[in-house]
């Protein structure tokens, strides 16, 4: 399917290794051609459910962005939002959809203002193409592509990730995403003349490198042609997916203003011609002299914003290196109440000896905790399968602290009971799904500040936090994206 205008195009492909088509798209102008509605959608369920997703997705932002202008962004985050609880809606009557959502990125071009709005959740991606460079807009809601990002992955590495199709976000699962702000991705970004912006499904970019998005971008074909040789490429690589492209082109021509010389024209022919000169010399001379004086204050001026910004900068530098050493010193209880478990110094052990970062607990009795667990690994992934760390009663300090060093830590589908203090982070790095909190005082402490996290009551009374951030792309195993 295609669709196109003067300055966009969209296109979606199934692929060379689907027989059905999951994506969808939207490539159209609204309010007398002002604004470029442009946005990829990615179903994510298999078979039909994910198709159903993205044509429901689909339907809702066309009606809530029909009424344009107005408030942009809001209208499009409350277009993202009415989609998701209308997929949540319609699987409670599709039971045969129930595992049925999407991923999404969408954008707004507002032509006369030379600008574009975007949204996002999922791993559909948004590039702005300007003067040969291909810059990645939208951040990718998944492990692998944190890591990527965080240059942690190479591109070649991530392409090839065997976990490069698990979300962390899709619309359709999350109930009132209205009551989290964060859980839509939001901005805009300039669009000036010559810029083109692409939006894409991962069918595109898991296929072909940045090199080769950039090489076609860059080529003097017409925005079709592009589009289609993006399709092509993607599919000459093996079309392991759907794949759909969005290209909007600024096609604004530069404006360039002439600079003009001034002129002083003296009057000829006149009696008073000497007069005029005469006065035209005296006011030049009066000009230079307040020229002069200008430059001076100009000068005093300059002398004291270096000095300024000199002493600002020392002083910066001065507070980064005190936070800096702050940053370093991890709070670790000085007090240790009794030796380790066995239970402990096993589950120790596998994270020292992990080769590949990845911890996995059998479920069974609760390992209890007798004194802190620190972590300094750069990356982690522990999973629990339903564990319980309980704490020791002789022991008052933090289950477990993260090293300032953690770049990645995921806790994935365990529980902590009874600690003052949960887990001790250096502010980021660590990811929670399935984790549950019980009758801890602080579940997360930050070593900077404490968390505003507020207790919910349980049952019998027990405090209970619970954390679950993470859904994959591939509803169960063995079905199809």
């Amino acid at each position: 399917m295609k669709t196109m205008g003067e300055n966009y195009f969209g296109i979606t492909d199934p692929g060379r290794q689907r027989d059905n088509n999951e994506d969808s798209f939207i490539a159209q102008t609204v309010f007398n051609d002002h604004f470029i509605i442009a946005c990829v959608i990615d179903g994510v369920g298999g078979y039909a459910g994910g198709e159903v997703a993205a044509r429901l997705t689909r339907d809702e932002i066309i009606d809530a962005l029909d009424k344009l202008p107005g408030n942009i962004p809001d209208q499009m985050i409350s277009a993202l939002e009415n989609a998701n609880e209308r997929i949540i809606r319609e699987k409670k009557v599709s039971p045969q959809n129930e595992k049925m959502a999407c991923v999404v990125t969408l954008a707004v071009v507002d032509i006369e203002k030379n600008l574009f709005y975007f949204t996002h959740v999922g791993d559909t991606r948004l590039y702005l193409f300007r003067d040969g460079s291909l810059i990645k807009v939208t951040k990718d809601h998944s492990n692998v592509g944190f890591l990527e990002e965080s240059g942690r992955l190479t591109e070649e590495a991530a392409m090839l990730h065997p976990k490069r199709n698990e979300v962390n976000k899709v619309l359709g699962y999350e109930t009132r995403i209205a009551h989290s702000k964060d859980f839509i991705d939001r901005g805009e970004s300039p669009f000036l003349p010559g810029d083109t912006i692409l939006l894409c499904s991962d069918g595109l970019t898991d296929m072909i490198p940045a090199s080769k998005i950039i090489s076609i971008l860059n080529s003097g074909e017409s925005l079709p042609a592009k589009g289609q040789l993006l399709v092509n490429a993607a599919n000459d690589a093996g079309g392991k997916d759907n794949i759909t492209v969005v290209l909007v082109h600024n096609d604004k021509s530069p404006v360039q203003h002439a600079v003009t010389k001034p002129v002083i024209a003296l009057k000829k022919n006149n009696q008073d011609g000497d007069g005029d000169l005469k006065l035209m010399e005296k006011e030049a001379n009066q000009e230079k002299q307040v020229i002069k004086k200008n430059s001076a204050k100009n000068i005093n001026g300059l002398l004291l914003f270096f000095c300024v910004v000199f002493f600002l900068g020392f002083a910066w530098l001065l507070f980064k290196e005190l936070n800096k050493k702050k940053e370093n010193k991890i709070p670790i209880p000085t007090s240790i109440t009794k030796e380790r478990n066995r239970q402990e110094l096993d589950f120790m052990d596998s994270i020292n000896a992990s080769p590949n970062n990845i911890v996995r607990l059998t479920a069974g009795q609760p390992i209890v905790i007798t004194d802190t667990i620190l972590i300094k690994n750069d990356s982690l992934h522990i999973i629990g399968n339903g564990v319980s760390f309980v704490r020791d009663s002789a022991y008052a300090g933090p289950a477990f602290i993260l090293s300032p060093s953690c770049k990645y830590v995921l806790f994935d589908s365990l529980n902590l009971e009874n600690f003052n203090v949960g887990v001790s982070v250096p502010g980021r790095g660590l990811h929670l799904k399935n984790v549950r909190f019980k009758n801890c005082l602080v579940p997360l402490q930050f070593q900077q500040q404490f968390s505003s996290n507020k207790p919910v009551s349980g049952a019998q009374g027990e405090t209970i936090f619970y954390y679950t951030d993470s859904l994959h792309k591939y509803a169960a195993q063995g079905e199809k994206k």
